[in-house]
């Protein structure tokens, strides 16, 4: 599974812009986000769709389909759970 390129990116382009909204997260290339120091959030790309690797323990990646709007709204709702706990 390869990293998500530009065209899948653009396709993402709702969900990167919540994410952009959350102060504790820094975008360090396109779609890779940082924690802190530490990275949080990239995306993949393949035959199955668009994914989400994401530390939601802030420990480990655990990876989680992103290709509808109603995944991404799930996964953004674990993001912003996985932030309050990290403040």
């Amino acid at each position: 599974m390869k990293h998500a390129g530009a065209h899948t990116l653009e396709r993402l382009a709702d969900l990167l812009e919540k994410l952009r909204r959350r102060p504790v997260l820094r975008e360090k290339s396109p779609g890779s986000f940082y924690l802190k120091s530490t990275a949080f959030l990239h995306f993949h790309e393949d035959s199955a769709g668009i994914f989400a690797d994401v530390k939601l323990d802030h420990r480990d990646y655990s990876r989680h389909r992103v290709s509808t709007f109603k995944e991404r709204a799930e996964l953004l709702k674990k993001i912003d759970l996985s932030l309050e706990d990290a403040q």
